[in-house]
């Protein structure tokens, strides 16, 4: 049997003095450096995850720093916060009612105290007409002079009665309601045109003590008068007629 004899290891002076490595080595080492540069790019995308995270991180924290717009959803413990407070200051809804009924009452109060002046108005005479047809008070008549209208008149002397005249006139109601029997101004002339005499007369005086004061002239009725009055002049030649 032969005896197997192991090499000698080279020594350090001997290696270099080889000079470079060997061309086969060559692609090892290539090997390795692609090895290396397939390696590199997960760790590229493990700093860009920190990074991402980091970011994130950061947004988060802005987020929390900003404070919530007018437009955003706030958290649902804050509206109903919000709600039960509003809905504390609105006053309940019988207190408007209360008021309107007693805004009501005070207004009817004042139309009832005031209704002779308001029902002297037109505008305001229907409005007052119907209150007191509900709440059953009067109302005075109404008073509009210039709405009768004359449909005839004639003063004659009296036969057999020296210096007495008689007066007979007929007068219409044009107003848009009832109006008490008017006042007749009777004005007596002379020829040059001066007033020689002037009497008023009230519904008493040409209707008679029958006259009942509470009797009305509706709109468009006629009514006819005759009374007698004393002669203040033989000069009399014209008379007026005014309604008062």
């Amino acid at each position: 049997m032969s005896e197997e004899t192991t090499p000698p290891r080279p020594s350090l002076a001997m290696l270099l003095q080889s000079g470079p490595m060997p061309r086969s080595a060559a692609p090892a080492a290539e090997a390795d450096a692609g090895t290396a540069e397939q390696e590199a790019p997960p760790r590229v995308a493990a700093q860009d995850e920190i990074q991402d995270s980091v970011g994130d991180d950061r947004r988060m924290e802005q987020d929390e720093d900003t404070p919530t717009h007018a437009g955003s959803v706030a958290p649902s413990f804050l509206r109903h916060a919000s709600a039960g407070s509003i809905a504390a200051r609105r006053p309940p809804r019988w207190q408007w009612l209360l008021l309107a009924t007693l805004t009501l009452l005070l207004a009817v109060q004042v139309v009832i105290a005031d209704r002779a002046t308001l029902a002297a108005r037109a505008g305001w005479r229907p409005v007052v007409s119907g209150l007191c047809a509900v709440l059953r008070c009067t109302l005075p008549a109404w008073h509009q002079p210039e709405a009768y209208t004359m449909l005839q008149r004639e003063v004659r002397p009296l036969a057999g009665r020296q210096g007495v005249l008689q007066v007979q006139a007929s007068f219409r109601n044009d107003a848009r309601w009832a109006q008490a029997w008017p006042a007749l101004s009777l004005s007596l002339s002379d020829a040059d045109g001066r007033v020689i005499g002037r009497r008023l007369l009230q519904p008493h005086d040409y209707l008679g003590a029958a006259h009942d004061p509470a009797q009305r002239l509706e709109p468009g009725q006629s009514a006819q008068v005759s009374f007698q009055l004393r002669e203040p002049s033989a000069a009399t030649v014209a008379y007026t007629f005014e309604f008062r």
